[in-house]
């Protein structure tokens, strides 16, 4: 079987949740005996010089990529509302990328076309054109559904509108999308039951984002014994969110019963605003230079998420880092967990303090959610197992 990937961004090295969702099915895919070729819009946002990825990943993925300025502007933003495209999709589409896929339809023959994520899927037809493959969106998240989740908590009127409309065109492409692709492969059964209501008749299969495990080695004596930290890519909204929300509802109680209690911020694209939040009990991060140091230094994490959908890789990591968690009911979907087993769910401001202050204090509590969260990553997220079902689902697919 030939796989071809096509990514709205350069993967390797994977150092957030979607390019390690990314990479780990592709390299699983490749280890499982699939001739993989992966095509990646090279972003100025998520820039990764093609030659520093070590040469073993690049022969397993046949890796190319096409470098383009994705980034939102004023210009583009104001210039998009006279066309009927949504500006989240259209900033992925050019005439660069769209001629390095030609080449590549044009000089190998795919059984398989993975679209790693919605936003690729503005290149269906130029697929359906120039290759016979069975095309299938990855639905990392279903994205209309994040930014519903977050009008609702936007309280700027005139930019609660252009999200309107830009989310009311996001929603139409994405839908149809869904409905003219050959089968949907979603990271959550969440997100796979609601597809299923809405596509009855199309072709769905989970495939959870999984993890190479030997990379990940328990931690369970941290550096920094009772440090809490958040560590996600700070240039997502709901992420944005999160924090503001750990910092005006949460903290200040968490502080007022533990003094010494530290938080760690940690991520890429930190807001200006958060950053000077910063305080003898709260450290910003901005730069992570090693996720295994990070996670050896800091102690009880958490994932305070109240939009978004699909599947939280970072708090995947956290499980087979083998880190207590404390999350919301959201941040948790997709997840076959069990509350107060593998992870503590909190879903309001008070449970949240109390789940806090008692992770702190409660020490045999702590090692037995440790304990749990890695065995829950072995039980369910080893990447090579993951992708070996995905191919016997494309193995169907391909006879239908």
């Amino acid at each position: 079987m030939k796989i071809l990937q096509l990514c709205n961004k350069a993967p390797f090295p994977a150092n957030d949740g979607s390019s390690i969702a990314i990479a780990n099915l592709a390299l699983g895919l490749a280890d499982n005996g699939i001739e993989l070729h992966l095509l990646a819009i090279n972003t100025k946002k998520h820039f990764k010089a093609d030659e520093k990825i070590d040469h073993l990943t690049k022969e397993k993925t046949h890796y190319t990529s096409v470098y383009k300025n994705t980034n939102t502007t004023l210009h583009g933003a104001l210039f998009n509302l006279f066309s009927k495209q949504s500006y989240f999709v259209s900033r992925f589409n050019f005439k660069e990328f769209e001629l390095a896929l030609i080449d590549k339809l044009k000089s190998q023959t795919f059984d398989i076309i993975q679209l790693e994520g919605v936003f690729m899927a503005s290149y269906m037809a130029t697929i359906r054109k120039h290759s016979k493959a069975k095309i299938v969106i990855r639905a990392h998240n279903i994205e209309h559904q994040i930014w519903e989740r977050l009008l609702l908590e936007e309280k700027n009127w005139l930019k609660k509108k252009y999200v309107s409309l830009q989310n009311k065109r996001l929603k139409q492409f994405e839908l149809s999308a869904f409905n003219n692709c050959d089968a949907i492969v979603p990271i959550t059964d969440i997100d796979a039951e609601n597809l299923k209501l809405l596509f009855p008749n199309q072709q769905i299969e989970t495939c959870l984002t999984g993890l190479n495990l030997e990379d990940y080695k328990r931690v369970l004596l941290p550096m920094q014994p009772n440090t809490i930290f958040h560590f996600a890519s700070m240039d997502w909204m709901p992420n944005i969110e999160a924090v503001n929300w750990l910092l005006e509802n949460v903290w200040n109680d968490v502080i007022k019963e533990i003094p010494d209690a530290k938080l760690v911020l940690a991520g890429r694209g930190m807001p200006e605003s958060i950053k000077q939040k910063a305080s003898s009990s709260i450290s910003i991060i901005e730069q992570v230079e090693s996720s295994v140091e990070f996670y050896k230094t800091f102690d009880i994490m958490l994932v305070p998420l109240w939009s978004g959908s699909g599947l939280r890789i970072k708090l995947v990591e956290g499980l087979a880092y083998g880190k207590a968690i404390i999350t919301t009911s959201i941040g948790a979907e997709g997840i076959p967990y069990l509350a107060n087993k593998h992870l503590m769910i909190a879903d309001s401001s008070k449970d949240f303090k109390n789940a806090i202050i008692t992770l702190i204090k409660n020490q045999s509590l702590k090692l037995d959610l440790q304990n749990e969260a890695r065995a829950l990553a072995e039980a369910e997220f080893n990447y090579k197992i993951i992708a070996e079902k995905l191919i016997v689902f494309y193995q169907r697919l391909l006879k239908s």
